[in-house]
């Protein structure tokens, strides 16, 4: 397909006082004459990891004979109704679960290490490495999957990448059985010795998403105004809509008002949680919600526009806290999270423990319904988008890593088929799984990851569909 038509850049931005506000994209962004496949935007892929801990109910002995994660049957014809997963039904062709795979290197490997694993975990998910044990600056694990991609493609993007986190955070000193608490706080690492911090309150995020290139004091002297950040950039909006085709006016009207939503939900959190009522989170920034389910939204909501806008192609997003005391009233369980994830083994626990873990990925269909709503490109950004869930840890009763839930969402360009549950053989490094998530990332030179034994392929289905 060939478009004439007036061009405008990729990078062009509306810019106000302490405001710069990217675009998502648009038609007018294709060269007039060029096919869009030939543009400079086109095969972008973005990548979203998403970590959920304490394992799943059905890493457990009894969970996994009840599927209550990964569905019985392999292949494309599966039923995901039974389990955890039960809310992706509706982007099933988009779903590749990937079940059974273990994660060696979360586990101890010397006796002064045992116990521990709440306490690297967390850092051995994306870099698939085993953490040293130390509770001093001399941390060490490995390049993380995301800063791998994002090392490779995301330097021309205003934001090579973001780490944002929904549980409090420590950033400093020790924690326990010997572990820095950076190990415990962060998924994504920039270096074998370089953890990035994650940001937890909106506003944080808001800010640097929309004040790219601003000083703080431009942002509080706009704060201060008691404004929109759209009203500082109305008169070129206007200009620019009077360059756009219908469609185009019509996307960006949308665009601009999904962020002006945002940013009115985080200006009514922060004047609630201002208010002098008590609150379920006291101790948490004032930006922050106390509700689960309004935080974890929120930042998913920042997610796409920032995905469809282009300032960043990579996040990290870390959606729990080992040790977490939580409780999830909205799960339907009454018991804290951590403690839940102890279930003794007690089948009334570990089906109890499932209704957590179903709740938790029942807020990921909210995401891809927005990734699939908001056009990138000839296609959605669902298409090219490749979401990964999942955890180190298997059955947190017992402190293993083996039978790791994991599921992947997207098309990821088109290299992921979707429709497909793998079940890998028993011993199956996650390595191996995340080094074919790099390949299809556009990676193919890395020869292996972590721990990894070999690549997974991703979009073979069994010869015959097998059912647990």
């Amino acid at each position: 397909m060939f478009i004439e038509k007036q061009h405008i850049s990729r990078r062009t931005v509306l810019k106000g006082m302490g405001v710069t506000l990217a675009l998502p994209f648009l038609d007018a962004m294709v060269p007039s004459g060029t096919a869009w496949a030939k543009t400079a935007a086109a095969g972008k892929v973005r990548l979203v990891a998403v970590e959920m801990v304490h394992g799943a109910a059905g890493s457990s002995v009894y969970g996994s004979v009840r599927n209550l994660w990964a569905p019985a049957a392999t292949g494309r014809e599966f039923d995901l109704s039974p389990g955890a997963l039960a809310s992706l039904t509706p982007f099933k062709d988009h779903l590749t679960i990937v079940s059974n795979c273990d994660v060696r290197n979360a586990e101890a490997f010397t006796p002064p290490e045992i116990g521990g694993d709440h306490f690297r975990s967390s850092a051995t998910f994306l870099t698939q490495m085993h953490p040293k044990q130390t509770q001093g600056s001399d941390v060490r694990a490995g390049t993380s999957l995301d800063q791998l991609y994002a090392e490779r493609f995301g330097q021309d993007t205003p934001i090579p990448s973001m780490q944002l986190c929904i549980e409090n955070v420590d950033q400093a000193g020790g924690c326990s059985y010997g572990y820095s608490c950076v190990y415990t706080d962060s998924i994504s690492w920039a270096s074998p010795t370089e953890p990035l911090p994650m940001i937890r309150d909106p506003r944080a995020v808001f800010d640097q998403l929309f004040g790219v290139g601003a000083t703080p004091q431009e942002r509080n002297e706009r704060r201060g105004e008691d404004r929109s950040i759209l009203d500082w950039i109305a008169g070129s909006a206007s200009r620019l809509k009077r360059a756009l085709g219908p469609a185009d006016r019509a996307r960006l009207d949308d665009y601009l008002q999904d962020v002006r939503e945002i940013e009115r939900r985080i200006q009514t959190i922060e004047a609630r949680n201002a208010s002098g009522e008590p609150r379920e989170l006291p101790g948490a920034p004032v930006g922050v919600p106390d509700s689960f389910d309004e935080h974890a939204r929120l930042m998913f909501d920042l997610q796409v526009v920032a995905l469809a806008s282009d300032v960043t192609r990579v996040f990290s997003f870390k959606m729990g806290r080992d040790g977490s005391a939580r409780v999830y009233p909205d799960s339907g369980s009454k018991a804290p999270f951590h403690p839940a994830s102890h279930h003794q083994e007690k089948e009334d626990r570990i089906l109890d423990y499932a209704k957590i873990n179903k709740y938790h990925v029942g807020m990921v269909p909210y995401f891809l319904e927005k990734l699939a709503r908001t056009q990138d490109g000839q296609g959605t950004l669902l298409d090219n988008s490749l979401v990964l869930y999942g955890s180190p840890m298997g059955d947190s009763n017992l402190h293993n890593h083996k039978r790791v839930p994991m599921f992947l969402a997207g098309h990821a360009g088109g290299r992921l088929r979707g429709g497909l549950h793998i079940r890998t053989p028993d011993g199956t490094p996650m390595a191996n799984a995340m080094l074919s998530m790099l390949h299809a990332l556009g990676l193919e030179d890395m020869a292996s990851f972590g721990d990894s034994t070999a690549a997974l392929d991703l979009n073979a289905a069994p010869t015959a569909a097998t059912t647990a």
